[in-house]
């Protein structure tokens, strides 16, 4: 029953748009998502990493230019795949509606689903253990005090209405819920929304 919730799934291009801070738990549910499903992972920090010699070129001015600038090549590798008929799984932060309303418009131009997987840790403390046991990278909050300076520049503004698109809260702190039955969840959310039982005949 599990593979053809995931055959359904995948009859129409779709994309997965992950959110949530860093240290969530995205990544690491968006990799299972893209293994069990079989579709192109985009991940923005990939793109950010690699445009480290220009952050060492020009600290100072580079960090929102650098951001803006994953940000639109993320859009424009998810435009490539999804024009080949591809469902792709975003993984950024999306911590602005603008963010999201550049994914709408794109599902809109090739006649694509969309939904929101949102990872949001109701256990603070481990969702802490997480953010500072991870790999250090020069982009990424490296404490718990980092990442709040971070939400704190967000004004807010993470915290925004997605209108009609749905949305699927997770929480990846949930006790003896490991990351194949977070899988299985949204692959049911997913086949809920997009791919109804029809009514009986």
């Amino acid at each position: 029953m599990a593979k053809e919730r995931e055959e359904e799934i995948t009859k129409k291009p779709l994309i997965i748009a992950m959110k949530g801070h860093p240290g969530t738990g995205k990544s690491t549910l968006a990799h299972a998502l893209a293994s069990t499903l079989k579709f192109p992972l985009i991940d923005k920090d990939d793109i950010r990493d690699s445009s480290f010699p220009l952050h060492q070129q020009q600290p100072a001015a580079s960090r929102h230019q650098l951001n803006d600038l994953s940000y639109e090549a993320v859009w424009r590798v998810a435009t490539t795949q999804l024009h080949l008929g591809l469902s792709v799984i975003i993984d950024s932060p999306l911590s602005r509606r603008i963010h999201l309303d550049r994914l709408v418009e794109l599902a809109a131009s090739v006649g694509a689903r969309i939904v929101i997987v949102e990872c949001r840790p109701s256990d603070e403390v481990k969702w802490r253990e997480r953010l500072e046991g991870r790999e250090k990278s020069w982009h990424k909050p490296a404490s718990w005090g980092e990442l709040q300076e971070l939400i704190k520049g967000y004004g807010g503004c993470s915290e925004y209405d997605v209108g009609d698109v749905p949305r699927m809260l997770v929480d990846t702190t949930t006790p003896n819920l490991g990351v194949e039955e977070l899988v299985s969840s949204v692959v049911q959310f997913i086949a809920s929304v997009w791919c109804p039982t029809p009514p009986p005949m």
